[in-house]
C-alpha cells in the first residue's frame, strides 16, 4: 500500500510539473519513479493474492541475461540495417556499438573478477556502478522522450520553425521531407486569415550544394505555400542555433506570437530542452521517422544530452568512484 501511495503522490507531482513546464528532464525522473513504485505496489498485491506470483517474478528475473542477449542481438542487427540504408557515420552506428557493449561488458567484468586481483575487482565494480547509473538515466530519457513526443501542441502558432537536416543534391531526403510535411500540416490547420510564418532552418553543411533552409523553402513553395509565408533561416549549424537564429528571423518579420517547432519524433525532447535553454516560449512537435532509424537516433539524442549536461553527470558519478576506491582499499588490506 505504501508503494501505491508513493506512486499516486509522484503521479500528481508529475502532472503538476508537466503543466508548469513540460520542457524539463526532471519530469522524466518523477514519471519513472511513479511507474516504479506503482509496479512494486501492484506486484505486492498480486503476490498476496496468488502465492505463485513470487516464483513468476523470480523466473522473470532469471531470464534477464537472456533478455540482454536478445536486446544486444536486436541492436547489432539494427546496426547492420543502418549500414545498408544510411551513411557510415558514428552516429548511425550507435545501435551496433550499444549491442556489442551489452555483450562485451559482462564478459569483461567476469574476466576481471576471475583474476581475484583487488584492482581488477575494483574496476569491475566501477563498471557495474557506471553502467547501472547510465542505464537508469537512459530509461528516464527514453520514457520522457516518448511521453513528451505524444503531447499535442495547445497553441495557435504565429511562427512554425522547421528544423533542418542534411540535404542531398539540393533536394530534401525522406527524413527532412517528413518534417516539412508536418509543418505543412500545422500550416494547413491554421486560420486562413492569419497563417503562421514558416521558417525552414538550417545552414549549408559539408557536401551540401545549398543551405538546408533554402532547399526546404523551395519544397514548401512547391507545395503551394505563398512566398510571404516562408522565410528561410540559412546560417544555423546545430539545433541551438536553429532556434536562436529562427527567433531573430521571426522578429524581423514582426512575428512575436506563439512559436511551434517541428522536428523528427526522436529529436522532440532535446529540441524542447534547448528551446527552454535559449529562452524561447515554444512548443515542439515531431514528425514520423522510419522505424529502423529510431534506435540509433534515440541513442544519439541520449549521448547529446549527456554531453550537454556532462558536469552534472560527472558530479553524480563521483560517489560511485568513492565507493569503488573504498572497496578496492578494503580488498587490498584483506589480501595482505
Amino acid at each position: 500500500m505504501t508503494s501505491l501511495l508513493l506512486a499516486a503522490a509522484l503521479g500528481g507531482i508529475y502532472v503538476y510539473l508537466r503543466r508548469k513546464d513540460p520542457r524539463m528532464l526532471r519530469n522524466g525522473i518523477v514519471l519513472v519513479a511513479a511507474f516504479w513504485f506503482g509496479l512494486l505496489g501492484v506486484s505486492r498485491i498480486l503476490a498476496d493474492a496468488f502465492p505463485w506470483f513470487d516464483w513468476a517474478v523470480l523466473g522473470f528475473i532469471a531470464l534477464t541475461p537472456l533478455a540482454v542477449v536478445v536486446l544486444a542481438g536486436f541492436l547489432i542487427a539494427n546496426g547492420v540495417t543502418m549500414l545498408r540504408h544510411e551513411s557510415r557515420g558514428v552516429g548511425n552506428l550507435l545501435s551496433m556499438v550499444a549491442g556489442v557493449a551489452l555483450l562485451a561488458l559482462p564478459v569483461m567484468a567476469g574476466l576481471l573478477l576471475a583474476t581475484r586481483d583487488p584492482l581488477a575487482i575494483g574496476f569491475a565494480a566501477l563498471l557495474f556502478f557506471l553502467c547501472s547509473y547510465f542505464g537508469v538515466v537512459f530509461v528516464i530519457f527514453l520514457a520522457y522522450a516518448v511521453a513528451y513526443g505524444r503531447m499535442r501542441y495547445s497553441i495557435s502558432p504565429d511562427v512554425v520553425v522547421i528544423l533542418g537536416s542534411q540535404v542531398m543534391g539540393g533536394k530534401v531526403p525522406p527524413l527532412l521531407r517528413s518534417r516539412l510535411d508536418k509543418g505543412l500540416e500545422v500550416y494547413g490547420k491554421a486560420p486562413a486569415d492569419v497563417p503562421p510564418l514558416l521558417i525552414p532552418s538550417g545552414g549549408r553543411g559539408p557536401g551540401e550544394s545549398c543551405s538546408e533552409g533554402e532547399a526546404m523553402a523551395e519544397y514548401l513553395l512547391a507545395q503551394g505555400v505563398p512566398q510571404q509565408d516562408v522565410a528561410a533561416e540559412t546560417r544555423a549549424a546545430n539545433t541551438e542555433q536553429n532556434l536562436r537564429f529562427s527567433a531573430v528571423v521571426a522578429a524581423t518579420h514582426g512575428r512575436r506570437g506563439p512559436l511551434l517547432v517541428v522536428t523528427s519524433n526522436y529529436h522532440v525532447l532535446r529540441a524542447a530542452l534547448l528551446s527552454r535553454k535559449v529562452g524561447l516560449d515554444a512548443q515542439v512537435v515531431g514528425s514520423p521517422t522510419a522505424h529502423y532509424f529510431l534506435p540509433s537516433a534515440f541513442l544519439r539524442e541520449y549521448v547529446a544530452i549527456l554531453v550537454e549536461h556532462r558536469k552534472l553527470h560527472v558530479v553524480m558519478c563521483l560517489p560511485f568512484v568513492g565507493i569503488t576506491a573504498l572497496l578496492t582499499v578494503a580488498l587490498l588490506i584483506s589480501s595482505q
